[in-house]
């Protein structure tokens, strides 16, 4: 999700950097990229970029907060593994030392 929400962000950027570079008004019509366009599509063109913008900051938070969970679950298991190994290695060690037990 992160990638997909840099990649919206990049999408929505190109859009407001192409109608502030690019957009030339002769008259009353509205050239944006060469293609000629209302005022009004100029406008749903602006909104479509911030929206972009908006929905990719969105999915980069929830991706970076969903790998941070993931690392800290991974990190808690990895500890429990640990402490079950020496658990498991001291319980093997007292059965090896006991001249009671045979395996």
């Amino acid at each position: 999700m992160l990638i997909l929400g840099l990649v919206v962000i990049l999408v929505g950027a190109v859009l407001v950097v192409g109608g502030l570079f690019t957009t030339e008004v002769k008259g009353g019509d509205v050239e944006i990229l060469g293609v000629g366009v209302s005022p009004s599509a100029l406008f749903v063109v602006g909104l479509v970029a911030g929206l972009c913008i908006l929905v990719g900051l969105w999915l980069t938070k929830w991706g970076t907060q969903r790998g941070l969970r993931q690392r800290k679950e991974q990190k808690k298991i990895d500890e429990l593994s640990e402490k079950l190994d020496r658990a498991d290695a001291g319980r093997r060690r007292d059965l090896d030392d006991d001249p009671d037990y045979r395996a």
